[in-house]
């Protein structure tokens, strides 16, 4: 049997299995296919970059999961998963990005001879296609369908003592590569040198945690282009009196804890200063109320207050829940720090706190990771002053 390489223990597994299968009973499923590659690695273990063609995890009540994919991709599954190799299964290499057959029709099979009546769908994420959806519903006529978005996301937002010893390691790797910025950012540095750099640390890792490849890319809009949250990078220069906001994650095991900081080349204006220090109390009031028992609107309306009384009017969430994840994002898509989010805050939820502040012309970024403890205010899981860091 080829050995395996899971990052979890299987009374770890068995725990996540039996919430999932618990919310599922609720929801009336005898089965739930899982597409998101983040609920299947948290379930299963699975682990490869195959997201770009179907797959999934078939999850039964009285059965192990089930994973389906590609058959080149089953020896992946074989030294990833925790399931015995007789719970994988492949579809010929005729379904892959063919025009004529469609990768659901060989699953549909295999749910069929499985009995399904009741199956939940994640619906709404980046690898379920409208095309997947509609081949399942012509095959299974038979089957009641149901929207299972977020099912399993949920599960994950009460994250294990495993889990936080992850991002403790994602955190290290974190200021590792907010310590580079800080020391090559200058005047006249193309910013596609430093990007390199930033990889160079991020997969190096720290001692003690190697480094893992982030679900987002570095973003580092400048100047006028930091009104933009999500822009990346070209070969230009970084030049004088303009700010860089750099939003970064350290990765260990597909566990995340991303850090935002700013950078001004030269001597920041007085409205930039303002708008520093009307986060930074921002963030500091949002820690406090991060609070187990509170909701996670309470941090949103902390954060809110200051900002509002240096004239800064923000209408984007601050903030969302992080952990496992793979690309295109690192958050979880279930809870979010804003005025209308009344979701009960738990220890051991962890959220990035990104109180980002874009205007017409200008970008701030200061963010913090946290995790929500038994008592008292939030963990900030990095330790780098909180500031916009001005290099004169």
């Amino acid at each position: 049997m080829t050995a395996k390489r899971l990052p979890f223990t299987q009374v770890e597994y068995d725990r996540r299995l039996s919430m999932t299968r618990m919310a599922m009973a609720i929801a009336g499923l005898d089965a739930l296919f899982v597409s998101d590659p983040s609920n299947m690695a948290w379930l299963t273990g699975y682990d490869g970059w195959s997201f770009y063609v179907h797959q999934g995890v078939i999850v039964l009540q009285d059965a192990d999961p089930i994973w389906w994919g590609r058959t080149q991709d089953c020896n992946g599954a074989v030294r990833t998963v925790w399931m015995p190799d007789t719970s994988i299964i492949g579809y010929v290499d005729d379904f892959v990005q063919s025009m004529d057959v469609h990768p659901m029709e060989d699953l549909a099979r295999h749910l069929d001879g499985l009995g399904v009546q009741n199956l939940g769908i994640e619906m709404d994420n980046y690898y379920f296609s409208a095309k997947a959806f509609s081949t399942l519903l012509q095959a299974l006529p038979n089957v009641g369908f149901a929207d299972a978005t977020g099912m399993v996301n949920l599960q994950r937002a009460i994250k294990s003592e495993a889990e936080i010893a992850f991002m403790r390691k994602a955190a290290s790797i974190s200021e590792k590569i907010v310590d580079g910025l800080t020391e090559r950012v200058d005047v006249g540095v193309a910013k596609n040198e430093v990007v390199a750099e930033v990889y160079r640390d991020a997969i190096r890792g720290v001692d003690g945690a190697w480094g893992d490849y982030p679900a987002i890319a570095p973003m580092l809009p400048s100047g006028r282009d930091a009104a933009a949250p999500h822009l990346t990078w070209d070969g230009r220069p970084f030049v004088a009196d303009e700010a860089t906001f750099f939003e970064i994650s350290g990765c260990y095991r597909r566990y995340h804890a991303p850090l935002c900081r700013t950078i001004f080349l030269g001597t920041p204006p007085d409205v930039m200063r303002r708008a520093e220090a009307a986060v930074i109390e921002g963030i500091e009031a949002g820690i406090e109320a991060a609070r187990a028992g509170n909701r996670a609107c309470d941090i949103a309306n902390a954060l809110a207050a200051p900002l509002e009384r240096a004239g800064i009017e923000r209408s984007a969430r601050c903030g969302y829940p992080i952990g496992l994840s793979y690309p295109p994002d690192w958050g979880e898509r279930t809870i979010s720090l804003r005025a209308n989010d009344e979701s009960i805050l738990e220890p051991n939820m962890t959220f990035h706190f990104m109180p980002g502040v874009w205007m017409d012309d200008w970008g701030i970024e200061i963010s913090e990771s946290i995790r929500i403890v038994e008592d008292g205010a939030a963990e900030v899981f990095c330790d780098r002053p909180r500031e916009l860091i001005a290099k004169r």
